[in-house]
């Protein structure tokens, strides 16, 4: 039988191999794979997008807190170094020195200073107490937690009622101590009695928060290293020096920053007790801001404020550091 071959193909001739997929695709006029150079160049528009993203989020934020924050702390340091807004002239450190030589607010400082030293320890150290209390198996926890954390929820009208009431001459307190020979005080006019009914209304009402942030932190530590504690025979405190401190040093920290936050704004409570002028006792910084705004004398306000904004932010420096010296071995 004759075979048919095509035209030009010789006997015994070997075709040629198939060209290769990607130079069939390239012949074909597919589009190229994308270079070094518009790799890059898509790598940095995604970049370019993640950052317009980024600012679209952040922007209402940052434009909030600088208008409402930033801008206005700005005049404030502006009008503590003129002689006055109508009188823009730079006097530097002349209003400054006024206002530290100034009786009402070195009353107001020492007052201020003497409630923070008392009472932010004993907030942080009886709330860590608290927590380690219900940390164990006790009975009715539950209870004892809603206890504690009940006067989050009454308004401040009302404490400051029941304490009317509780610390009155004619009390319900001197009532029961009547019996027992107590003569009458009038605890909210009264030299040293008055900064300790203060004391225990803020502590009263920052305890069961506090308790809280610390029993958090308490069940975050690791439950191995208690156990090979246990296992080693280490005692109580030991296990509370050398582990639990050790990790509960941020949430010291930042309880210790919230209670003297606190500190500062107690002035609502003993305004509502007191009033504008208190007993001298419990004049403190807020009481001179706010008779200072009300003359108004807004270059002594001024300063008043950038010299406690100064102690603040320096205060808070200094807790930072200690916590960094005290919890960096236990973080990350």
């Amino acid at each position: 039988m004759r075979i048919f071959k095509p035209r030009g193909e010789r006997a015994g001739a070997v075709s040629a191999p198939a060209a290769p997929l990607k130079k069939r695709i390239r012949r074909s006029g597919a589009p190229k794979p994308p270079a070094p150079a518009r790799r890059l160049w898509d790598r940095s528009n995604e970049r370019v997008l993640d950052l317009l993203r980024s600012i679209g989020f952040l922007g209402p934020s940052v434009l909030g807190v600088t208008v409402f924050f930033i801008a206005p702390f700005l005049v404030v340091v502006w009008y503590s170094v003129i002689r006055s807004p109508i009188n823009p002239e730079f006097v530097g450190l002349d209003n400054f020195i006024s206002v530290l030589q100034n009786y009402s607010f070195q009353t107001a400082a020492k007052n201020t200073a003497i409630f923070s030293i008392l009472a932010v320890p004993l907030a942080v150290v009886l709330s860590l107490g608290l927590a380690l209390i219900l940390e164990c198996r006790i009975p009715c926890k539950s209870w004892f937690r809603t206890f504690f954390l009940s006067p989050m929820m009454v308004p401040v009208a009302s404490v400051v009622l029941i304490w009317q009431v509780v610390f009155h001459r004619n009390g319900t307190l001197n009532a029961m101590l009547a019996p027992f020979g107590w003569q009458p005080v009038d605890w909210l006019n009264a030299p040293g009695w008055c900064m300790m009914v203060i004391i225990i209304l803020f502590l009263w009402k920052n305890l069961g928060y506090n308790m809280i942030l610390f029993m958090a932190a308490l069940n975050n530590i690791p439950k191995e290293l208690l156990e090979v504690a246990d296992v080693e025979g280490a005692s109580a405190a030991h296990k509370f020096f050398n582990i639990k401190l050790r990790y509960l040093s941020p949430t010291v920290l930042f309880v210790t920053i919230l209670s003297i936050i606190n500190s500062f704004k107690v002035f609502r409570e003993i305004y509502l007790l007191t009033g504008n002028y208190p007993y001298e006792g419990l004049y403190m910084l807020q009481h001179f801001m706010n008779n200072t705004f009300a003359q108004p004398d807004y270059q002594k306000m001024s300063s008043a404020a950038v010299l406690l904004a100064i102690v603040m932010v320096a205060l808070i420096a200094l807790l930072f550091k200690v916590e960094d010296i005290f919890g960096k071995d236990v973080e990350g």
